[in-house]
């Protein structure tokens, strides 16, 4: 099946930037075969794309999925992980809650123009199992933590949910398992090399929370006199395959580190700051080459899970932060979100660009808006003037997933329904938990 998408404004993210007005793109099945001006080849169907801008599909590095249930529980609470999300976790997640949790984040993700995303969480072959059903291209990472969890009866669990888990999943065309430690300060330093010697095992991602919190700054300095990046780097746990989510902390040394070893960072901005953590240096590691992608968090800690909120948030806080209004053009920031994405996941042989021989993944975004016109430049529209209610047409893979800003596959008033039903006594204890605090 070929498929002509013409009158549109194409950003490709390319390396060179390269930019249509009025340009046409011409897939076959799932790839890229023509894109510029005009497209000379032959065709089954057409969509007209109505004066919207076409870009890659946006990349999601860093979420927790099965986390709906929790969105805008406590959100004021100090201590909150602690005091608040590890209990109710462990008292009430259930692989079933997961599975419809996911299905509906996905959703969320997939209207807002996220088609690609790295999820950390408990039951994730029901996070697997639900990207399956949605089509989405997905990194999914069961969590190894060193206590008892939803998921297992004993700490580390999640290391022996891996040799069952990456293998089931490992050659799927749009799922990538990986090995997904929750943070430097909650793994002791064994279980932190035995996952890492299972990423090596199979050849995955590892992932983890790192340089994040300031307590976990404070352990490290005082048990090694080291930093947690110090600390990964000094036992050979830092590598390519690697995926450090928020690094709000770590300094100049550490970010020659994290370029020496080739690991990628998840900037988790909105999410940070909602949490009054801190702003991770963006501009330093730029500066040094390292692949930074966007990551929403989980919808507990940044609420939304969508990614435009996420560019305009970027440009306004890293020009304050460095004082200048010239930092972060938007096609800068517009490439975090595309490109830079794909490349922190190693996969922008893949996607993250709008190239020929590359895989259908992209959207449509609506310039009909109140708030899009006059466009002068698209890629300062996209930053400074979109939402993600815009999103109009989600390809991933060549399958048409939204269309006039509605799901094709799925009708998201069943997702949402499953979900209420699901999270019913959740919602109940949440509740009953929120007020003992």
């Amino acid at each position: 099946m070929k498929t002509l998408i013409k009158n549109v404004t194409i950003l490709t993210m390319n390396e060179q930037l390269d930019m249509y007005q009025q340009g046409e793109m011409l897939i076959e099945d799932d790839t890229i075969i023509e894109i510029g001006k005009t497209c000379s080849g032959t065709y089954d169907q057409c969509i007209d794309g109505h004066q919207g801008i076409l870009l890659p599909g946006m990349i999601n590095t860093h979420t927790h999925l099965g986390m709906i249930p929790f969105r805008g529980l406590g959100d004021d609470c100090p201590d909150r992980l602690r005091r608040f999300l590890f209990p109710l976790e462990s008292k009430c997640m259930t692989p079933e809650l997961v599975y419809h949790s996911s299905r509906y984040a996905m959703a969320e993700m997939l209207l807002s123009g996220i088609t690609t995303f790295m999820d950390m969480y408990y039951f994730e072959n029901e996070v697997a199992k639900a990207a399956d059903e949605m089509k989405m291209r997905a990194f999914v990472g069961e969590t190894i933590v060193d206590f008892p969890s939803c998921d297992s009866d004993q700490a580390y669990g999640g290391l022996d949910y891996c040799q069952w888990f990456i293998p089931k999943w490992k050659n799927h065309p749009l799922i990538t398992p990986f090995v997904a430690p929750h943070a430097t300060n909650t793994n002791d330093l064994k279980h932190l090399q035995l996952a890492s010697q299972l990423a090596q095992k199979y050849d995955v991602p590892f992932s983890l929370h790192a340089s994040e919190l300031d307590y976990e700054m404070d352990y490290f300095q005082k048990e090694y006199q080291m930093t947690p990046t110090e600390f990964l780097n000094h036992y050979h746990l830092l590598n390519k395959n690697v995926v450090l989510a928020h690094c709000i902390h770590i300094n100049d040394h550490d970010i020659d580190l994290i370029k020496e070893n080739g690991a990628s960072v998840a900037h988790c901005l909105v999410s940070n700051l909602k949490a009054g953590k801190g702003v991770m240096p963006l501009k330093q590691l730029l500066e040094k080459d390292v692949f930074v992608g966007l990551g929403t968090d989980g919808p507990s800690s940044g609420n939304t899970l969508e990614l435009f909120s996420m560019m305009k948030m970027i440009a306004c806080v890293h020009k304050t932060v460095n004082h200048d209004r010239n930092a972060f053009p938007c096609q800068d920031i517009v490439s975090l979100a595309t490109l830079q994405g794909a490349k922190a996941l190693h996969i922008d042989h893949l996607v993250g660009s709008l190239e020929i021989g590359k895989r259908a993944d992209f959207i449509i975004v609506d310039t009909d808006s109140v708030s899009m016109y006059p466009l002068y430049d698209p890629y300062s529209a996209l930053v400074y003037s979109a939402n993600a209610g815009l999103v109009n047409t989600v390809f991933v893979n060549g399958e048409c997933l939204v269309k006039d800003k509605t799901l094709q596959k799925v009708s998201l008033e069943e997702l949402k329904q499953n979900l209420q039903q699901d999270s019913s006594t959740f919602s109940k204890q949440a509740l009953e938990y929120v007020k003992g605090l």
